[in-house]
């Protein structure tokens, strides 16, 4: 039962690995064409596949020694049992109840072993949910405050307060930051500039809920992280991330604008999204497309520039509506004319915003 445990968990595993594969370059396949010979496509899926079979072929033996073995071989006993009543020539009754009673305990074992094996099955799809399950778990650990109905904070009034804020990275000796104390008022426009790894990104993820600081207390709206939930805090600060960092999904492109409001959006959420873009400078992009917010985008939809990805991610924070809008290199990639337009949609719309750049 073991040895078939494991090779169950084995044949999964490869399996998993080359669906895995093959759905990256099914979505990588641009890259794969620039980049890799066609002659050279198909190598690991090969190797992959002979995998997935030789440990299917495993996993197939021993399912069937164990289905076979363990009922055949009580029947064998059984009946093996019976020669001796069989040749003393014993009463037909007590024969045929011997003989029933050994049949049925053989499809007792035979109905055990089927089960045991689905509950094998079950134990590697659990083994392999449970990141998942945890994931969704820790989403919102201790985060009843992520129901909380807090006011709204008055403009001018304090409502992002950090203390003390340290962060280092794991594997590194020096702080990235040390004593950082910070206050965004309600209503308040920030700009934060300095060298490259100066601890700007690290600050902009602490104050959107990205990162949690080694020390420090962050408070929002009065409450800190445990007590909002990180849910909670989510829903009043939202951050368009560095460029790396951030994704077009294969998806429409109202799902990407909207993914962090609701989904399916409403007529009214879908106009709403239209304006923005607009605002943003994407009016041209709407224009282009045959499906207008509905084009599918991503890696095997429509492609998008730089700048309108940047200007992609600005719309999806602005859209969410909340209290805080972070913005983390998000106009670098704009030229002087479209940064103006941008950034006077991000000030027109954003209750508060602190905007992270080079000098």
């Amino acid at each position: 039962m073991r040895r078939a445990g494991l090779e169950l968990r084995a044949w999964t595993d490869e399996r998993a690995a080359l669906t895995h594969h093959l759905i990256e370059v099914m979505v990588g396949h641009r890259t794969r064409l620039a980049q890799e010979s066609p002659t050279h496509w198909h190598e690991r899926e090969d190797a992959s596949l002979r995998a997935v079979l030789a440990a299917e072929g495993s996993l197939n033996r021993s399912e069937a020694l164990l289905v076979a073995l363990v009922p055949r071989g009580w029947l064998a006993l059984g009946v093996v049992a019976l020669l001796p009543a069989f040749v003393a020539d014993a009463e037909p009754t007590s024969l045929a109840a011997a003989l029933g009673g050994v049949l049925l305990a053989q499809r007792g074992l035979a109905t055990l072993v089927g089960g045991a094996t689905q509950l094998l099955a079950a134990g590697v799809s659990l083994r392999d949910a449970a990141p998942m399950l945890r994931a969704s778990e820790g989403v919102d650990a201790g985060g009843r405050g992520s129901m909380l109905a807090l006011s709204p904070v008055p403009d001018g009034q304090p409502l992002l307060v950090a203390r003390g804020l340290c962060f280092r990275y794991p594997g590194r000796a020096r702080q990235v930051l040390a004593g950082v104390d910070l206050t965004i008022a309600a209503g308040e426009r920030l700009l934060l500039t300095g060298d490259s790894g100066g601890g700007k990104s690290t600050l902009g993820a602490i104050v959107a809920g990205l990162r949690e600081p080694g020390e420090g207390l962050v408070l929002l709206a009065g409450l800190d992280r445990p007590t909002l939930g990180l849910v909670g805090w989510r829903r009043r600060v939202a951050a368009a991330p560095q460029f790396h960092d951030n994704h077009v999904f294969t998806a429409t492109l109202a799902f990407n604008l909207l993914m962090g409001r609701s989904w399916p959006a409403t007529e009214r959420e879908l106009a709403e999204a239209e304006a923005v873009c607009h605002e943003l400078g994407l009016g041209e992009l709407l224009a282009r497309m045959p499906g207008g917010l509905m084009q599918m985008v991503g890696e095997t939809g429509w492609q998008l520039s730089h700048g309108e990805r940047s200007r992609l991610y600005i719309a999806r924070a602005l859209l969410q509506q909340v209290d805080l809008v972070v913005l983390d290199e998000s106009f670098a990639a704009l030229d002087p004319e479209t940064l103006r337009r941008a950034l006077a949609c991000v000030l027109g719309r954003a209750r508060a915003v602190l905007v992270i750049a080079h000098p």
